[in-house]
């Protein structure tokens, strides 16, 4: 399949361009032409800035199902938790179908053309194998297809509660007993067109020490990405340190998780002596703002961690809302408050984190560009709304980090077509009624 797409404007990583031509053929980008004053005969208009798709670097689908509901009332991380449980227990492949796929179709809105979707709802309720052990990967998987986005499904290890403790009861349908079993497990899921498998582990608490090298093992030997759940809370710091006497960071240093294949997510509470590994290692950092200030985990050091030597890549994690634009500015803004000081990252750096790096901590590097040879995934936002509108040319990815939303988001294109259109979904014309009835669904 061959198209051209104009794009009134275009962010080529490093400034705005007015007027370029994106060729595309099966699926990649053949050339960027820049100085086209107007739409080539054929080619399809794209009006507002274009930028590379955004890679949502960290995602749990069935979390979505929790938005509103969770805001009612005070409490912490671990109350929310509890909430969070009742909702995994009622899912089955079917419902996690549905409710995934429009979920992902509300990513394509966004602007997303790829997930990390960080996967540990693995079996039935009671912790019983489903006839296909993987029924529950294989339905994110189809769901991403069908919302027309990539997947990376990070298969994620979870074998205990806590230090030394077994799974309680909504965790059994998490648990494969062993990090053994776990990869036995994993290893049947393949990759496709859309699709790569990745690993995860869901925490040092959830996996016991002695076995998290089985994890890193498995994925280093498929050269797949490695994300981890790190220094959430700082109840995780002081437990680990209660029965291993170090920090997460170190535990995982210690057992050869740390690279530049894994991705910490959130590292929101750090040592010095932590970001100093994460950074010596070039072990990525997945921040996901909306979500660590909706469960009041704090504010992660950011700006350290990325001087240490750790690429940044952003995701929206429990979905309070889908849109990385807010994630990219809520990064920047949080330094702001704890600094008080303004500019820690441009807003070329901040469109860096939320595409280039993002799609390569999910095993991507051939995307987030706009350039020959990449992935022909790129989206664009209007720069005529109510918030975009009289922008200076040359500043439109400042406008567009600063002030856009997600519903701002006008086209998306994945592989060449065009999955978003005038804000519309092409596959999942009413996303809205697809969300509805398919969190309505589990309520029953």
């Amino acid at each position: 399949m061959q198209v051209t797409y104009w794009a009134q404007n275009a962010w080529l990583e490093t400034n705005v361009e007015p007027g370029v031509a994106l060729e595309v053929t099966d699926g990649r980008i053949t050339a960027v032409r820049k100085g086209v004053e107007a739409p080539l005969p054929g080619a399809v208009a794209l009006r507002g800035l274009t930028v590379p798709g955004l890679a949502n670097a960290h995602s749990h689908a069935f979390h979505r199902a929790l938005r509103g509901t969770v805001q009612v009332g005070s409490g912490t991380f671990w109350t929310w938790r509890e909430v969070m449980y009742q909702v995994a227990s009622r899912l089955t492949p079917d419902s996690y179908f549905s409710l995934a796929r429009a979920v992902y179709a509300e990513m394509a809105l966004a602007g997303i053309t790829a997930v990390g979707e960080f996967h540990y709802l693995h079996h039935a309720p009671g912790g019983a194998a489903y006839s296909d052990p993987n029924a529950m990967g294989e339905a994110l998987i189809a769901a991403a297809a069908d919302a027309g986005i990539r997947i990376t499904l990070l298969d994620t290890a979870y074998l205990s509660s806590g230090f030394g403790q077994a799974p309680n009861k909504h965790q059994l349908r998490f648990s494969d007993g062993t990090a053994q079993a776990w990869a036995e497990r994993a290893s049947a899921l393949k990759d496709s067109d859309h699709a790569l498998i990745g690993a995860a582990i869901h925490s040092v608490r959830a996996v016991p020490a002695g076995q998290l090298s089985t994890v890193a093992e498995w994925a280093a030997a498929r050269q797949a990405p490695l994300h981890v759940h790190l220094s959430e809370q700082t109840a995780e710091n002081d437990a680990c340190l209660a029965a291993h006497g170090c920090t997460p960071t170190r535990l995982l240093a210690d057992h050869g998780v740390l690279g530049p294949r894994t991705t910490g997510v959130h590292n929101t509470h750090p040592t010095d002596e932590d970001i100093a590994l994460l950074g010596g290692t070039t072990t990525g950092t997945c921040m996901c703002p909306t979500t660590e200030r909706d469960l009041a985990d704090g504010i992660g050091p950011a700006a350290a961690l990325q001087r240490a030597g750790s690429p940044l890549s952003l995701g929206s994690d429990s979905h309070a809302v889908i849109d990385l634009l807010e994630e990219a500015r809520a990064m920047e803004l949080n330094e702001r408050l704890r600094t008080r000081t303004r500019g820690h990252w441009t807003a070329a750096a901040l469109l860096r984190a939320a595409t280039a790096d993002g799609h390569a901590a999910l095993g991507r590097p051939d995307a987030g560009r706009l350039e020959p040879g990449a992935l022909a995934d790129f989206t664009t936002v209007a720069l005529d709304s109510v918030r975009t509108a009289g922008p200076v040319p040359r500043l439109a990815a400042e406008t567009a980090v600063f002030a856009a939303t997600s519903a701002d988001v006008r086209h998306t294109i994945v592989g060449g077509r065009q999955i978003v259109r005038d804000g519309v979904h092409a596959l999942i014309p009413d996303v809205a009624r697809a969300l509805a009835e398919s969190i309505a669904a589990l309520r029953e």
